[in-house]
């Protein structure tokens, strides 16, 4: 149920905020009453023009070159998102042990597969996932954590509590774009509020980049391999290699000889490259006839002759397949011998007869996904979906069930926005990134929180349209009412 609110303090924005009783708002408590860590937020943004601090923040944006792919400027609101020191204290321990648990499923997938003989998971996710890449058997490093990278969904359901919705392992993107929404947003609200700086992850993930040389006598000679301009992260490779001081190269410039990889510059000057880190769409070695892709031809010699490590792995994919997260909490149990810290919303495996036929008789009140599917792409919420909508998601799980995971539908959080001057209420996710580097895994100091440009939209992914804010970690205040 919808009601509106105005708050005792000054409120930016002639209108009333709408607050919805169907889910947690990140700013106000239901009563209409900032959350503590947002009262100076508030006030400082009453002191502004929104439609004018909104046009400043766009053109930083722009000075920066801040794209999602050519000739896609992304959208910033000028609004962070606060997150107070002791939830996030309380947070880290749950990234960091998922990321641990999911880099043990990788080696352990690529190595004895002890999970699928015990039974844990269904060696059926082996078969039929896309992610899974058979030619990495016995060519991962122990040393060299598979996903190196990990970017883990957030959301907060309905009681405020964090759950993951996804785990992204393939090529996570995002994390530069957050320091450069950083750099566009907070010089612009006039708040003596100071979030924790996000400068040292490109240091850590520098640091994992030279420890994943084959040869830890030999210095790591790195570069960053991306699809090129045309690709939606090209800003991201580009500031990295920058900040890294290492060079971003396409794989029309590589070229294998004798088992090493070389990399030809601009000038045609040809160097051995020792690590990639890897940022291409293309995630496969070998197609599903297990005849190699064209990127499989230039890299597997030097990894099967030890010569080349790559960051994040080939085959990391099987890990962020929606049905291996349907485990992901027996990953962690299994391997770690703990209890999983931070929960997942729960998932149902639709190729599983029991876990179909529960699914199936409430149907109209879960999310149907993909398996492999990226950013919001056929996704279906059904209980907003239209009835031709239903008709047809069920009639493809009907047939390919395998291909499909169900998930219980999470109201996702609120967050104000600024939309055409005023402040409204938008949906919101969080995506914090884990570096695993040699002293064991970290994470950035907060993340990218995405938006639904919408109003009650659901899909916050920036290829649907959505956008981007800032995350800040603040000092805690008083503990404030729900």
């Amino acid at each position: 149920m919808a009601t509106t609110l105005n708050p005792a303090r000054p409120f930016p924005g002639a209108g009333k905020y709408p607050l919805d009783t169907g889910h947690y708002d990140e700013a106000f408590a239901a009563t209409g009453t900032p959350r503590p860590p947002y009262a100076e937020l508030l006030d400082a943004l009453a002191r502004q023009d929104l439609v004018v601090l909104r046009e400043r923040v766009r053109s930083n944006i722009a000075s920066l070159g801040l794209s999602f792919g050519p000739g896609q400027p992304i959208a910033v609101d000028p609004v962070p998102r606060l997150i107070e020191s002791t939830e996030w204290v309380a947070l880290q321990p749950g990234l960091l042990q998922r990321a641990r648990a999911l880099n043990a499923f990788l080696a352990d997938t690529y190595g004895g597969q002890r999970i699928f003989d015990a039974g844990v998971v269904p060696r059926s996710l082996l078969e039929s996932s896309s992610g899974y890449e058979p030619r990495m058997h016995g060519l991962l490093d122990p040393a060299v954590p598979a996903a190196t990278v990990a970017g883990l969904d957030l959301i907060r359901d309905e009681e405020g509590k964090l759950l993951v919705l996804e785990d992204n392992l393939r090529t996570p993107s995002g994390a530069t774009y957050a320091i450069a929404v950083r750099e566009a947003v907070e010089p612009e609200l006039g708040t003596s509020t100071a979030p924790l700086p996000l400068d040292g992850y490109v240091a850590m993930l520098g640091e994992a980049i030279r420890a994943a040389a084959p040869d830890a006598s030999t210095e790591a000679s790195a570069a960053i391999l991306s699809d090129g301009p045309e690709s939606g992260a090209w800003y991201e490779h580009c500031r990295l290699g920058r900040e890294l001081g290492i060079p971003v190269v396409q794989p029309r410039q590589l070229e294998v000889e004798r088992g090493r990889l070389y990399a030809r510059s601009s000038s045609r000057q040809r160097s051995q490259l020792n690590v990639i880190y890897r940022r291409t769409d293309e995630d496969r070695l070998s197609t599903t006839e297990g005849e190699l892709t064209a990127l499989g031809e230039l890299l597997l010699p030097a990894l099967e002759s030890d010569r080349l490590r790559c960051v994040n792995a080939f085959g990391t994919g099987v890990a962020d397949d929606k049905l291996a997260h349907a485990y992901a909490e027996k990953m962690i149990r299994f391997y770690l011998d703990e209890e999983p810290l931070l929960p997942s919303v729960p998932s149902f495996d639709l190729s599983d007869e029991g876990d179909r036929q529960r699914a199936m008789d409430r149907l109209d009140e879960l999310v149907l996904k993909p398996r492999d599917g990226f950013g919001g792409q056929g996704v279906t919420i059904m209980s907003r979906a239209t009835a031709p909508q239903r008709r047809r998601a069920i009639g493809l799980v009907r047939r390919r069930p395998e291909h499909f995971v169900a998930q219980e539908t999470i109201q996702l959080s609120s967050h104000p926005t600024i939309c055409g001057g005023r402040l409204r209420p938008r949906r919101i996710d969080l995506r914090p990134f884990v570096v695993s580097g040699p002293a064991g895994p970290a994470a950035m100091a907060g993340g990218l929180t995405r938006y639904a440009r919408g109003a009650g939209e659901m899909v916050v992914n920036s290829s649907r349209g959505g956008g981007c804010k800032d995350t800040w970690i603040v000092e805690s205040r008083r503990k404030g009412t729900r």
